[in-house]
C-alpha cells in the first residue's frame, strides 16, 4: 500500500494505464494545434497590420524579428522553469500568455511598438513550444513509442486551418476582431485540455521497475551534464537548425522564386509553400511508422538526404511543375528531423535539452530568410535556394556520424 500511494504522489498515471496515457496525449495534440492556430492566423494578417502601423518594408522586417527574438530569449528560461515547476502547469501558463498576446498587434499604430508587443508574443509563443516539447518528451518516454512526430503534425494541420480561416475571415473581420477571436478560441482550448494536464504529472518510463521507485524525469535528469552529452544535445540542436533553416527559407522565398524565377502566374506560385508544408504534414503524420520501421538514426539521414534531392530540384529545375515536385519531397524529407532532434535532446537533458534544441532550431528559422537574400544578391536566388539541399545533407550527415550515440542512449 505505501508503494502505491507514492505512485500516486508522483504520477497521474500510476503503472503507466493506457486511458491515462491517451488522455494526455490528446492534450498535449491539442496544444501543438493551437500554438500553430494562433501563429498562422497571426502571420495572414500581416499585411493589414502593416497598413495599419504605416510602416515602411524595411520597419515592419525589423518589428517581425519581435517575434524570433522574444522566442529565443524566453527558450531557455523556459528550461529551467519546466525543471522546477514542471512542464504541465508551464505549458497552460504559457498557453494563457499566447492567447492573451496575439490580440496585442491590432492596438499598436507605429512599427516600434508593434515590435514591442510582438517581443512579447514571441516569447509566449517559445514558451510554449520548449514546454509542451518537454511534455511530449516525457510522454514519448512513458510509451516507448517514437510519437513525436505525430504532436509537430498537429502543429502542422493547426497551421493550416488557422491560415485558410484567417484567409476566408480577411475580408469581412477587422485585425482586431479576428484576433481577438483567436484569443478567446485561444483561452478556450487551454481552459479544457489545461485541466488534464494540470490534473497530471510527468508519467514514468516503464522500464521494469515496480511504479514510484523512479522520481519523474526532471528529477532524475542530473543538474550538471557531463561534456559528451552536452555535445550531443548541440549536436542535435544542430540537426534541428539546418531543418528550420529550409522551413524557414521557403516560407519568404520559396513564391518568389516560382514567380520571379520560372515565370509563375501568382497564384501558382503561392502554392509552392502549400505544397511544401502539407507533404511535411503527411510525413509527420506517418512519422510514428517510419521510426518504427527505420529507427531514430536512418531516419534522420533518409529524410535528410531526400529533402537534399528534393530541394536540388526545386531550385535548379526549369520547370515549374517539377520545381512544386521538388518541394513536395523536400517536405516529406525534412518532415521528421526536427521532431527528431529535438526529442533526442529532451531525452538526454530533459526540459533544458529541448530549449538548446529549440533555440538552435528557431535560430535556424530566423537566419535562413536573410541568409538566402543575401547569397541571392551575391550569386542568384536559385543558386542561394541550393544552400537548403546542403544543409539538409549536412544533418544527413551529422546524423549517420552520431548513430552509434544515439542507438546507445535511445
Amino acid at each position: 500500500m505505501p508503494l502505491i500511494n507514492k505512485a500516486r504522489k508522483h504520477s497521474a498515471v500510476p503503472g503507466g494505464h493506457s486511458s491515462d496515457l491517451t488522455r494526455l496525449r490528446i492534450a498535449l495534440t491539442v496544444f501543438f494545434a493551437l500554438d500553430g492556430f494562433v501563429f498562422a492566423g497571426w502571420v495572414v494578417r500581416i499585411p493589414a497590420i502593416k497598413e495599419q502601423t504605416g510602416a515602411s518594408a524595411s520597419a515592419l522586417g525589423l518589428a517581425l524579428l519581435g517575434v524570433s527574438a522574444g522566442a529565443v530569449i524566453t527558450m531557455m528560461l523556459t528550461g529551467r522553469l519546466c525543471r522546477r515547476y514542471g512542464s504541465h502547469p508551464v505549458t497552460v501558463v504559457c498557453g494563457v500568455l499566447l492567447s492573451f498576446s496575439i490580440a496585442l498587434p491590432p492596438l499598436t499604430h507605429s512599427a516600434l511598438t508593434l515590435g514591442a508587443v510582438l517581443l512579447v508574443f514571441g516569447a509566449a509563443y517559445g514558451g510554449i513550444n520548449v514546454a509542451f516539447n518537454s511534455a511530449a518528451v516525457d510522454l514519448v518516454a512513458a510509451l516507448r513509442r517514437p510519437i513525436m512526430p505525430s504532436f509537430h503534425a498537429a502543429f502542422s494541420l493547426g497551421g493550416m486551418v488557422g491560415a485558410g480561416l484567417g484567409g476566408l475571415v480577411a475580408g469581412s473581420l477587422s485585425p482586431m476582431r479576428h484576433l481577438l477571436g483567436l484569443t478567446v478560441i485561444g483561452l478556450l482550448v487551454t481552459a479544457g485540455a489545461g485541466r488534464v494536464l494540470l490534473r497530471c504529472e510527468a508519467p514514468v518510463p516503464p522500464d521494469g521497475e515496480e511504479p514510484g521507485a523512479r522520481p519523474p524525469r526532471e528529477e532524475r535528469v542530473p543538474r550538471r551534464l557531463d561534456a559528451r552529452t552536452r555535445r550531443l544535445v548541440i549536436v542535435f540542436g544542430l540537426i534541428a537548425l539546418c531543418t528550420a533553416y529550409g522551413e524557414g527559407a521557403l516560407a519568404d522565398w520559396g513564391a518568389l522564386h516560382l514567380e520571379q524565377d520560372l515565370g509563375a502566374h501568382p497564384g501558382v506560385a503561392a502554392a509552392g509553400y502549400t505544397c511544401f508544408a502539407l507533404a511535411m504534414t503527411i510525413g509527420r503524420l506517418t512519422g510514428t511508422r517510419l521510426l518504427e520501421r527505420l529507427g531514430l538514426s536512418r531516419t534522420v539521414v533518409a529524410g535528410g538526404a531526400t529533402a537534399a534531392v528534393g530541394m536540388l530540384l526545386g531550385s535548379l529545375s526549369p520547370s515549374v511543375w517539377a520545381a512544386l515536385l521538388g518541394f513536395a519531397v523536400t517536405g516529406l524529407g525534412l518532415a521528421n528531423i526536427f521532431p527528431v532532434a529535438v526529442e533526442r535532446a529532451g531525452a538526454l537533458a530533459g526540459p533544458s535539452g529541448v530549449a538548446v534544441a529549440s533555440t538552435l532550431g528557431y535560430g535556424g528559422m530566423l537566419l535562413g530568410p536573410p541568409a538566402i537574400g543575401f547569397m541571392a544578391d551575391w550569386f542568384s536566388l536559385p543558386t542561394a535556394l541550393t544552400s537548403v539541399a546542403v544543409l539538409a545533407a549536412v544533418a544527413a550527415a551529422v546524423g549517420y556520424g552520431t548513430r552509434r550515440a544515439t542507438q546507445a542512449d535511445a
